[in-house]
């Protein structure tokens, strides 16, 4: 009887114990900078100061610190004092951009919520100014920032402007950048802790008209909200109009607004983005054909994608492909392969050059082969490791002059014949002879494992999917590196961000009235 109490003393602290761990875990969890993983989307205030007109709009909800945390949580330890270094060097060099130096100008009072936005007379309109907006941790830090600020360049001989606009103090000024007296600046506190800095009066007037009238900002937008909440959890958040994405993101005429969420995962990144499209999409649905591709292909490529019925995809996304397909001198094979495939089409990248491969007997012959004689093409059945192919040449005069007026035969693309109609197997189609016998032979002999990339793909799931796209390290760096956002962000942190790129995997699938596209970049 005795042994009951002692027996119940135990029982309660251990539960007490147990509880203060499982309390203390949920803390470390809840304050972990891998949070910043999942962390909600929601819209800042200070897109009640944006217009929905606004060309592009951009906003940081964590602070610079958080960044900094993760990248030395998430990073392999032998990799972590360079990874925070280069989450430093951008960060700073972003703020740079605006005149601002974040270690000693930011750090000790901004906190989660940083925006910036490109703003235009009117829509359509080139951007004619910008608005950056902090939002501090407290009212003392963001009024301090403001008087060291304005009195830091009263010092370097601006002259200030002090005045009221919507019951706002405002205050304006040429040299918004120490040592630089051409640029208009102008700056107003709201609530205490949101300060907007704008390129100019004008601009920060818009901005506080746009605040007063639901109807014109984005934090009244049902559009936008809309898709914040389908996007979910983000960092970052884009919103682009048709034009921004035209003039920035090289995307052609016949998209609407864009709306991307942007996350760390793990040691990389994760994009979320809805694209509005003025045509709906056609209804495109996975098959057991894409399957039947990708378990068949057993060559070594480092860019492998799988797209569903290409011929049948609305004309934005069509010239969109054709540029991808024709890009490093291709040739007119692939592009016209893909405008007449009604069904999936498998798209790699060799050493080489590239692959294709599609169903048996797909597209039609007859349509392909008429539209390449119409390129002054010639074709040429061969025998290639024991399979009738088809070869497409194009004859040019040689430029020796010891061999004028002949003929030279260059290769621009082959493709496998079936040799009868019960053959089930898919129409392999290459660059050249090498590339093409490089596709025939594995996939003959039973090589033991799909390609790597394949089950990348398999892996991104999407079975709705238009495009499921996943890149190695070289193709994920070459297509980074040619892209205008890349080359800024690169140019802000004063280094090239490109090499620590060791993949790229992403989908493109039909939502409602547009596009959602998710893409996944992985760092070293």
């Amino acid at each position: 009887m005795r042994a009951r109490p002692f027996l119940a003393v135990v029982l309660t602290l251990a539960v007490t114990l147990l509880a203060l761990a499982g309390a203390g875990w949920w803390w470390v969890l809840a304050h972990s900078p891998l949070q910043l993983q999942h962390q909600p989307l929601q819209l800042p205030l200070a897109a009640r100061f944006v217009p929905r007109q606004a060309p592009l709009s951009l906003y940081w909800l964590g602070d610079g610190r958080g960044l900094e945390a993760y990248a030395r949580a998430a990073a392999p330890g032998r990799m972590r004092r360079a990874a925070v270094a280069s989450v430093n060097r951008l960060r700073d060099g972003a703020f740079a951009a605006a005149g601002l130096d974040y270690p000693s100008e930011l750090d000790a009072w901004l906190g989660p919520e940083t925006g910036l936005a490109l703003l235009a007379d009117q829509p359509g309109a080139p951007p004619s100014g910008w608005l950056l907006s902090l939002r501090g941790r407290d009212g003392d830090g963001a009024r301090r920032f403001l008087q060291r600020f304005w009195q830091a360049r009263s010092l370097a001989g601006v002259d200030l402007q002090v005045g009221t606009y919507r019951g706002l103090g405002v205050i304006s000024g040429r040299g918004g950048v120490v040592g630089q007296a051409e640029r208009p600046l102008a700056t107003a506190l709201i609530n205490d802790n949101l300060v907007l800095i704008a390129s100019g009066r004008a601009v920060l007037e818009q901005a506080l008209d746009v605040s007063q009238i639901a109807e014109l900002n984005q934090a009244a937008s049902p559009d936008l909200s809309a898709a914040i909440q389908q996007l979910g959890e983000g960092l970052v958040l884009l919103h682009a109009s048709p034009e921004a994405l035209q003039q920035w993101f090289a995307v052609p005429q016949g998209s609407g607004a864009l709306t991307a969420a942007l996350r760390p995962q793990g040691a990389g990144l994760a994009l979320d983005a809805r694209l509005a499209l003025a045509e709906p999409l056609p209804a495109i649905s996975s098959s057991t054909a894409s399957a039947a591709l990708l378990s068949a292909y057993r060559a070594d490529a480092s860019s492998l994608a799988l797209l569903q019925a290409p011929s049948q995809w609305p004309p934005l996304l069509k010239e969109l492909l054709a540029r991808a397909l024709s890009a490093d001198e291709a040739g007119p094979l692939p592009a016209l392969v893909a405008a007449a495939e009604p069904g999936p089409l498998l798209w790699a990248r060799a050493d080489q050059g590239w692959q294709l491969a599609t169903p048996a007997r797909s597209p039609d012959a007859q349509e392909l082969a008429s539209e390449l004689q119409a390129q002054q093409l010639v074709q040429a059945p061969v025998q290639l490791a024991g399979q009738n192919v088809q070869v497409w040449t194009r004859l040019a005069a040689q430029a020796n002059a010891a061999a004028a007026g002949q003929l030279e035969a260059t290769v621009v693309g082959a493709h496998t014949l079936a040799s009868s109609a019960a053959t089930a197997a898919p129409t392999w189609w290459g660059q050249s002879l090498p590339v093409l016998q490089a596709l025939i032979e594995p996939a003959a002999g039973g090589r033991s494992a799909p390609n790597p990339l394949a089950a990348q793909l398999s892996d991104l799931g999407a079975t709705r999917a238009l495009l499921r796209w996943a890149m190695g390290p070289a193709p994920a760096q070459q297509l980074l590196q040619s892209w205008q956002p890349w080359q800024l962000l690169s140019g802000l942190a004063a280094q090239p961000l490109a090499g620590g790129v060791q993949g790229l995997s992403m989908s493109l699938e039909p939502a409602d009235q547009g596009l959602e596209l998710r893409a996944n970049l992985r760092f070293g």
